[in-house]
C-alpha cells in the first residue's frame, strides 16, 4: 500500500523505531526491498538518488516503485533522496512521489531555509512529505561529495531555528556517519543526537548508515532516529552475489539465472537491517 513519508514517520517517531530507507535503481532491487519488508512485516522506504534517476530515468523509477507499492501488503512510501535541483523535486512530484528530501545544506542556514519553504509550499499543498538536511555529511553520494574537511555536524539551536521556521517534516542530521564504504569504524555523536531530539520532538534521518556497526545503530534508534537509509550495503550485496555466481557458472548467460542469487542476498541482508532497525513487525 503506497504512504506518504509523514504517516510512516511519524508513527515511527511515536513508537520508538526506525524505518528501513533503501536506494532503489533497478527492478531487481525493488523486488528485494518489498520481499523483504513483507517477510518482516515492516513498512519501508524505495527511494532513489540523483545518480537512480539518471541510470533508470523517473519514469522507470516512480512506476516500478508505484506498482510495488499498490500490490505490497506493507506500506511503501516513494521517497527522492538529495534532491538538489528543484525541477528534479517537480518532476517526481508528478510522477507520483509520495516523499521528497530537499538537500540545501550546502547553503547557509538562511539560504537552506528559504529554498526548503519553497519546495514545502509546493509538496504540501499535494500531499507530498519533505525531508531536509542541517549540516553536511560527508562521503559521496553519486554526483555529491562532501569531503571531510568540509563535513560539518548539525548545530542544535540551527535545528530548532529550522524547524520553526519551515515545519519540514523529516530531519537529516550529521553526527559522524557518512556516504559510501567506510576506512576505519565510524564515531557517532550520541549526545548530540540525544540534544537535537528532545528539542525537536520530530522524525530524525540518519544518512549514510551503511557499515555503522550493529550496536551504534540501535543506541541510535533507542536516542529517537527514525528513518536510516541504507545504500552500499545493498550495492555490495548485489556485486558479491553475481560475482560468486558468475564465477562458479561461468557458461551461464541467462540474466535471470544471474540475478536472481542477487536478489535473494539482497532481500537477505535488508531483512536483517529491518530487524536491527526495530521496523519488523510494523506494519
Amino acid at each position: 500500500m503506497l504512504a506518504t513519508g509523514k504517516e510512516v514517520l511519524q508513527h515511527a517517531h511515536e513508537n520508538g523505531y526506525a524505518v528501513g530507507a533503501f536506494n532503489v535503481n533497478n527492478m531487481e532491487i525493488v523486488q528485494a526491498i518489498i520481499a523483504a519488508a513483507e517477510e518482516t512485516n515492516s513498512p519501508v522506504i524505495l527511494q532513489a538518488s540523483q545518480g537512480g534517476l539518471k541510470y533508470a530515468g523517473v519514469e522507470y523509477i516512480a512506476q516500478m516503485s508505484k506498482i510495488a507499492a499498490y500490490n505490497a501488503k506493507v506500506p511503501v512510501v516513494i521517497h527522492l533522496d538529495h534532491g538538489t535541483d528543484f525541477k528534479q523535486i517537480m518532476q517526481c512530484i508528478r510522477h507520483g512521489f509520495t516523499s521528497v528530501m530537499i538537500d540545501g545544506s550546502k547553503y547557509p542556514l538562511e539560504g537552506n531555509i528559504e529554498i526548503t519553504n519553497k519546495v514545502i509550499e509546493i509538496a504540501h499543498a499535494v500531499g507530498v512529505s519533505v525531508e531536509a538536511e542541517l549540516g553536511k555529511i560527508g562521503g559521496t553520494e553519486d554526483d555529491i561529495t562532501v569531503s571531510e574537511k568540509e563535513a560539518t555536524f548539525t548545530d542544535p539551536d540551527d535545528a530548532e531555528k529550522f524547524v520553526k521556521e519551515t515545519g519540514v517534516d523529516s530531519l537529516a542530521i550529521a553526527i559522524g556517519t557518512a556516504h559510501g564504504p567506510y576506512k576505519g569504524e565510524p564515531k557517532l555523536d550520541f549526545d548530540r543526537l540525544k540534544v537535537i531530539k528532545e528539542r525537536l520532538n520530530m522524525p530524525i534521518v540518519l544518512h549514510g548508515s551503511s557499515g555503522v556497526p550493529e550496536d551504534s545503530i540501535r543506541k541510535a534508534v533507542s536516542l529517537g532516529v527514525n528513518k536510516i537509509n541504507i545504500d552500499t550495503d545493498i550495492r555490495m550485496a548485489f556485486a558479491r552475489a553475481v560475482r560468486e555466481f558468475v564465477i562458479n557458472n561461468p557458461e551461464a548467460y541467462d540474466p535471470r539465472k544471474i540475478l536472481e542469487p542477487a536478489k535473494k542476498e539482497m532481500q537477505k541482508i535488508i531483512a536483517e537491517k529491518m530487524i536491527m532497525f526495530g521496523s519488523a513487525g510494523r506494519a
